[in-house]
């Protein structure tokens, strides 16, 4: 693991990070926030998994998570949105290929070789950070924005003995039945759609569900409310299968980072009254 930059934050190290990952076959760059109280021993980790076009920057730079985190002594990780690089596949629209891997294991070219988020973010991330960083064992929270929260939502339901907390701000509830998730699956893993159900939050609250109460955020005047969210399906799928969530329609907040600090401090805090009370916390 590479060094890019460490900087003092709130009586943390707000740090970022390079490594070869073997998982998505080249270089890959994330963000970690260390509290101060990891200074006295192992602390939970919540896991940030950003939007289209996103990097790890937005979310380190414009989130104003940092305070919180300390306060709550939670180590936060945010990884880029895709693999990377002049050999890596892409595309010319924003909504596919680099800045946009759905946190999907893609096994269709010419994607398959790098595109593997999904079992970048359930199996090498964590491995690199919980041998590099002071993580307490099992204390393992994700939440996300729009594309991401479309990853932490499914990656904690078909995970649930990895990640113990959940929550999302503006996801991408059911990708199965939006433009944004059809071009991308039909991409990334085939026109088979019998594949995609496993990848969809509202197919998966009415699967499997989730132990934990979760949380979402959803602005009321976000442009992509309509045609790519649709919250209004995740409300649906919760109550018809009883999942314990509270998803709250925010008047007046778009889709942009001025909304996700807003209500940061609400997500971390939901994170950390679960994730302190794993293994005697």
């Amino acid at each position: 693991m590479e060094t890019v930059s460490e900087n003092r934050s709130f009586g943390g190290v707000q740090g970022v990070y390079k490594h070869a990952s073997e998982v998505c076959a080249c270089d890959m760059t994330f963000s970690v926030y260390v509290p101060p109280a990891a200074e006295s021993g192992p602390v939970p980790v919540v896991y940030y998994l950003s939007g289209l076009t996103c990097t790890q920057e937005n979310f380190t730079v414009k989130a104003g998570a940092q305070r919180m985190a300390a306060e709550c002594g939670m180590i936060v990780v945010a990884p880029d949105t895709s693999p990377r690089g002049p050999g890596v596949a892409n595309d010319e629209a924003y909504d596919l290929g680099q800045g946009a891997g759905f946190y999907v294991d893609a096994t269709q070219e010419p994607w398959a070789p790098h595109f593997q988020m999904y079992s970048y973010i359930t199996k090498e991330l964590p491995k690199l950070v919980e041998a590099e960083f002071p993580v307490r064992a099992g204390a393992r929270g994700i939440f996300g924005h729009s594309m991401g929260g479309h990853g932490a939502l499914t990656i904690a339901m078909r995970n649930p003995e990895i990640f113990t907390s959940v929550s999302a701000f503006s996801p991408i509830v059911a990708p199965t039945k939006v433009p944004w998730g059809q071009k991308a699956f039909t991409a990334y893993l085939g026109p088979d759609e019998s594949t995609w159900a496993q990848h969809d939050a509202c197919e998966l609250v009415r699967a499997r569900g989730f132990p934990t109460k979760i949380l979402v955020d959803q602005g009321d005047a976000d442009g992509f409310l309509d045609e790519q969210l649709q919250t209004h399906r995740l409300i649906d799928a919760c109550k018809a299968a009883g999942q314990s969530a509270k998803i709250r329609m925010q008047p007046g907040y778009d889709h942009s980072y001025f909304f996700i600090s807003t209500f940061m401090e609400d997500h971390l805090r939901h994170h950390a009254r679960i994730l302190n009370g794993v293994n005697g916390g």
